[in-house]
């Protein structure tokens, strides 16, 4: 029998921490304790026993308060306030980011050699956010207890779950404190709940570092190769499990079964934006999506893939060769980006730059090299840098290309683009707006402009010579950004003067 439940939660007082460890054991405490609360709550409404006046469990929080300008290393990118203050925010899935919480209470303690205050705060936990990926209560309600249900409980607020803070344009009311992460914890939560239904796989097998792509035969690349890594009986690719929509999970034939591994079940048909997944200890893996066509998927997955704190992420995929000098299968390292998509036009003004990164585009030239066996002149040959063009119109090529200035062929001459695609920019905007690294490299498949489009013969072949390659410089490229260390691939060049101190 559930325990007797009335009102709140029980309350945590502010207490100060002075180890990263013991604070995210109280974020725990109070975390587990709120949702606790409301579950057993729940049983007892969905079995028509009362449960009294309104059922309230709040979010922990995290403060920091100090009287000084941050004395923090001048190199790092994170990890620090920007000034003297008080900056907080509330905390969620203490399970989920059990390795990132302690480190960005690590980098505070030492950067600033305060303590931190943890305790619970005002923001109430939405009865959705306290509920598993395994409940499903709507066949047991009635119609009464279905218009109750936001009388007894605390129902998500879309007024807690903005981008302000991201977006810069977050203004403190007088006297509360500063934000210190991008994300609130009900922002968080609500991505969430949306990356399981979009890509078929629960958060927890996202990993740190993500491939893009806008065509099936990559993912059926990745999946060949998923399960070809699983079959061997060795650890030197660190890669310990391979999972598919409906979380199915295929571990490495050296590994054992873990608990719930039995109840991944593969869905009827496949999800909007598919993820797969190979795992690694930390979550130093690669997550592979299929968002599909258009700028309008691109925008909707990194909203949500954002709060995960990925190292990077990087579009793989197909391009409109723009020079006639381009050959198919030819691969475009994106430098810059023109932005036709128009999904980000309020969040991130045109006017914004959106640079390339240093670390990431490194990266990728090198894992071009690696796997082509080119270097130097020779791989000019068949790669280019250059601006890439990215538009909402799917039909572009049907606008008239002598219509004056306004003519997509005189738009993307003037910007020197060199190819063009419907979601590199979105990705590389969307990047830059929530400071998580990002790069591009697109394969040319067609050159519309010049009258090259693929028949289906072409397209055939094409796809079977290119994708293998350009799968493998991706994981390339991931690789090599893991083995330089994530804390020289977190760019400055990707925070504000006025940044929050979370990564």
């Amino acid at each position: 029998m559930a325990p007797e439940v009335h009102g709140d939660a029980p309350y945590f007082a502010p207490s100060r921490f002075d180890d990263p460890v013991a604070a995210m054991a109280r974020v725990s405490e109070i975390y587990d304790s709120g949702v606790s609360h409301l579950r057993n709550a729940l049983q007892r409404f969905v079995a028509g026993d009362g449960v009294g006046r309104h059922v309230r469990a709040c979010y922990p929080f995290v403060r920091v308060r100090t009287d000084t300008v941050a004395r923090a290393d001048s190199r790092l990118s994170y990890g620090f306030v920007a000034g003297p203050g008080i900056y907080e925010t509330t905390l969620t899935r203490p399970g989920l980011f059990a390795d990132y919480y302690p480190e960005q209470f690590r980098l505070l303690l030492e950067n600033h050699g305060v303590s931190l205050e943890i305790g619970s705060s005002t923001q109430p936990i939405p009865l959705h956010f306290a509920m598993t990926g395994q409940d499903h209560i709507e066949g047991q309600l009635d119609p009464a207890q279905r218009q109750r249900l936001r009388d007894i409980f605390d129902l998500p607020d879309l007024n807690a779950m903005d981008d302000g803070i991201a977006n810069g344009t977050y203004e403190p009311p007088a006297g509360e404190p500063h934000p210190l992460a991008l994300f609130t914890a009900p922002r968080v939560d609500y991505s969430l709940q949306r990356l399981s239904h979009y890509t078929g796989t629960a958060p927890e097998h996202f990993q740190n570092f993500v491939l893009f792509t806008n065509y099936q035969f990559y993912i059926d690349e990745f999946i060949k190769l998923g399960h070809t890594l699983m079959q061997e009986n060795t650890a030197d690719h660190g890669y310990k499990a391979f999972v598919e929509p409906g979380n199915v999970i295929t571990r490495r034939a050296d590994e054992t079964a873990h608990p719930g591994d039995e109840a991944g079940k593969a869905p009827p048909r496949l999800p909007q934006m598919p993820a797969y997944h190979l795992k690694r200890t930390g979550r130093g893996g690669i997550t592979m999506v299929n968002i599909g066509v258009g700028p309008a998927n691109a925008k909707t997955i990194t909203d949500h893939i954002a709060v995960l704190r990925p190292h990077a992420w990087i579009m793989l995929g197909h391009c409109a060769g723009l020079r006639n000098t381009q050959e198919l299968g030819d691969y475009v390292l994106a430098h810059g980006y023109v932005r036709e998509d128009h999904v980000l036009d309020e969040e991130l003004p045109l006017w914004v730059p959106i640079p390339p990164l240093a670390e990431v585009q490194l990266a990728l030239q090198a894992a071009v090299a690696d796997v082509t066996r080119l270097s130097g002149y020779e791989l000019k040959r068949l790669m280019r840098t250059g601006t890439v063009a990215s538009t909402d119109n799917r039909n572009w090529e049907l606008l008239p290309s002598h219509g004056g200035n306004s003519s997509p062929e005189r738009r993307f001459s003037q910007s020197r683009a060199v190819a063009l695609d419907m979601e590199s920019a979105t990705i590389a905007a969307n990047g830059f707006r929530f400071r998580v690294p990002y790069g591009t490299l697109l394969c040319v498949s067609d050159k519309p402009l010049h009258g090259e489009i693929k028949l289906p013969g072409m397209a055939n072949q094409f796809y079977r010579e290119r994708v293998d390659q350009h799968l493998r410089i991706g994981i390339r490229a991931i690789e090599r950004l893991r083995e330089q260390g994530v804390d020289k691939l977190h760019s400055r060049k990707l925070r504000s003067f006025t940044e929050v101190a979370f990564q």
